[in-house]
């Protein structure tokens, strides 16, 4: 399978240059993969670039999880993640992916200097 980078991902949801929203469509239309760097990297870049708020970025990753033509690394993960960002915006989607990724893998606590990701069952405020 293929898979794309955050460029592709960030043309997908913002369709904000017609051209590169028809090819990135056209090219993921027989199936991509998507990994969790360029997942995590799309979300900074909605925020940053962007200026999307949690609500706007939690629709985004939703839309991608259920794209027809995508499919998305562990999205078991991805779904995870969004569940805990939806209920808890304050902390960003990128840093509660690090965190499922590391309870899957079996490598708690995920420590962090982030006093709202430490707040979260499986992280640890060093």
């Amino acid at each position: 399978m293929r898979a794309i980078d955050t460029n592709v991902l960030v043309r997908l949801i913002t369709a904000d240059d017609a051209s590169r929203a028809d090819r990135a469509e056209e090219f993921v239309e027989r199936g991509a993969w998507v990994p969790y760097l360029a997942l995590a990297e799309a979300t900074w870049v909605l925020a940053l670039v962007y200026e999307k708020n949690a609500v706007e970025i939690a629709t985004a990753v939703e839309m991608l999880l259920n794209h027809q033509s995508l499919t998305i690394q562990d999205s078991e993960i991805v779904w995870a993640a969004l569940d805990r960002f939806r209920r808890r915006p304050a902390v960003s989607f990128s840093d509660f992916l690090l965190l499922e990724i590391s309870r899957k893998a079996g490598h708690l606590p995920l420590g962090t200097f982030d006093r709202d990701l430490a707040k979260a069952e499986g992280a640890e405020k060093l």
